[in-house]
C-alpha cells in the first residue's frame, strides 16, 4: 500500500480525541504520516508521538456544551445541537484551511464536527468519520436511540419500537437537520434527509465499540466498521500512593467536558465511606477541593485510569462511552450513573451485556448507589466476556 498523509480533525473534547489516538498510532506504525487538529492542551502530547499536531481555531474550542443546563431531554438536545451548529461554520473553515495547507491524501473527521464533515465532503478527496459514542442509527435489532430502552423482547417489544422510533427519531431530525443542512448548503454539499443520514453520509464510519457491548445487528450498513473501544490514556506514571493501596479499589469517573455531574462523586464518597474499599475519584472538569473526602478515598483532577483499572474491583462512571468501555476493556465491571447526552444508552448497554448495573441520576442516593456498586462488583465474569470480545 502506498504511504499516505492523513489529516485528522477532532471536536474540542478529550473523550473524542483519546479514542482516536490508537488509530493514528497504527497509521504511523504502518508508515503513513499524520497531522491532527485538536485541543490546544493536547498538542504537545501528540507531537511527542510523532504527529504534526496543531490547535483547533480558538473560537471552535471556546464554544462549550451547555446541555447540562437543559430542562429535560429535548431542551438538552436543543442545546447540544446549538453548540454543534454554532461551531460548524468555524470548524468547516478551520478544516478547509488545514486541507489547503497540508494537502492530505485522506481526511478523518469527528462525527460531532458538523462543519468539518461537510468541508471534507466538499473537498472531494478520500475521507472518513469516526464516532466514539453509541451510534444512533435505526435498526430492526436495536431500540430507538436516546431514552435507554431495553432491547425488544417478543411482539410487544417490537411494537413498542415501531411506535416509539418515529417519535424519537422525528424529534432528533426536526431539531438537528435544519441547522446541519444550513451548514452543508454553505459549503455546497447536498442536504441530508434523515437523522440516520448524519452517520451514513461519510463513505466510511469507524464506530469505536464492538459487539456484544453494542447491540448485535443484522443490518449494519456496509460503510460502518466496528473497531472496538480504542483505549488510550496520556502517558503518565502510576501515582506513588497506588502501591500502598491494599483494599479493593473503586474508580469513580466524571465527564472531561463539564456537565455538572459532581453529585456522583459526593454520593459515592458517602455511600462507600464505610465499605472495605479504597475509592479514587477523578474530576477532570471539576475541583477536588469541592468535596469532603473520607479516610478511605482520594479525589484527584487527573490520574491515568489504566494503572487504577488493573487494580479495580469496580468502576463507577457517569456513563461516558470512553470511561465505561475503558473499564470493560480491562475486564472491570461497571456501575453507571447517567446524567445526559448518550449516557442513558451507555448505561443500558452495560446492563444488557450483564457487565454491570445502573442507577438513574434522579434517583441517586447513598444506599441505592452502595447496593448497585456491590452488585456490579459481582459481575466480573460478564465484564471479562465483554473484554474478550
Amino acid at each position: 500500500m502506498a504511504m499516505a498523509h492523513v489529516l485528522a480533525y477532532t471536536s474540542p473534547a478529550r473523550g473524542h480525541l483519546f479514542p482516536l489516538v490508537p488509530v493514528l498510532d497504527e497509521l504511523r506504525r504502518r508508515g503513513h504520516t499524520v497531522s491532527v487538529r485538536t485541543l490546544a492542551a493536547e498538542v504537545d502530547a501528540l507531537r511527542a508521538r510523532g504527529m504534526a499536531a496543531t490547535a483547533l481555531g480558538p473560537a471552535v474550542e471556546a464554544m462549550a456544551l451547555s446541555d447540562w443546563r437543559g430542562r429535560g431531554a429535548r431542551d438538552s438536545l436543543r442545546r447540544s445541537v446549538g453548540t454543534f451548529a454554532g461551531r460548524a461554520p468555524l470548524d468547516a473553515a478551520d478544516l478547509g484551511a488545514a486541507i489547503d495547507r497540508d494537502r492530505p491524501d485522506a481526511v478523518l473527521v469527528d462525527i460531532n464536527a458538523w462543519g468539518a464533515m461537510a468541508a471534507a465532503e466538499a473537498w472531494g478527496g478520500a475521507w472518513a468519520a469516526y464516532c466514539p459514542f453509541p451510534l444512533p442509527l435505526s435498526s430492526a435489532d436495536a431500540p430507538p436511540f436516546g431514552p435507554g430502552l431495553p432491547p425488544a423482547r417478543g411482539p410487544l417489544g417490537r411494537l413498542r419500537d415501531r411506535l416509539v422510533r418515529p417519535l424519537v427519531m422525528g424529534t432528533i431530525a426536526r431539531t438537528t437537520l435544519p441547522p446541519l443542512n444550513a451548514v452543508r448548503a454553505g459549503v455546497g454539499v447536498p442536504p441530508l434527509a434523515s437523522a440516520d443520514d448524519i452517520y451514513l453520509a461519510p463513505p466510511l464510519l469507524l464506530a469505536m465499540t464492538a459487539e456484544p457491548f453494542e447491540y448485535p445487528r443484522r443490518d449494519w450498513p456496509s460503510g460502518v466498521v466496528l473497531v472496538g473501544p480504542c483505549d488510550w490514556d496520556p502517558p503518565a506514571a502510576a501515582p506513588a500512593w497506588l502501591a500502598e493501596v491494599r483494599r479493593p479499589l473503586v474508580l469513580v469517573t466524571t465527564s472531561s467536558e463539564f456537565q455538572d455531574d459532581g453529585a456522583l462523586v459526593r454520593v459515592a464518597l458517602e455511600a462507600l465511606a464505610d465499605e472495605p474499599v479504597t475509592v479514587v475519584a477523578t474530576v477532570p472538569a471539576g475541583d477536588p477541593a469541592d468535596f469532603a473526602v473520607p479516610p478511605n478515598a482520594r479525589v484527584e483532577r487527573f490520574v491515568p485510569h489504566g494503572p487504577l483499572l488493573e487494580r479495580a474491583a469496580c468502576a463507577l462512571t457517569h456513563g461516558g462511552m470512553g470511561a465505561t468501555q475503558k473499564a470493560l476493556a480491562h475486564g472491570v465491571p461497571v456501575c453507571v450513573v447517567p446524567f445526559g447526552r448518550d449516557q442513558l444508552e451507555v448505561a443500558r448497554r452495560v446492563v444488557t451485556s450483564g457487565a454491570g448495573t445502573a442507577v438513574r441520576s434522579g434517583r441517586l442516593t447513598a444506599p441505592r448507589l452502595r447496593a448497585a456498586v456491590r452488585e456490579a462488583a459481582r459481575r466480573r465474569r460478564e465484564a471479562t466476556v465483554v473484554a474478550a470480545a
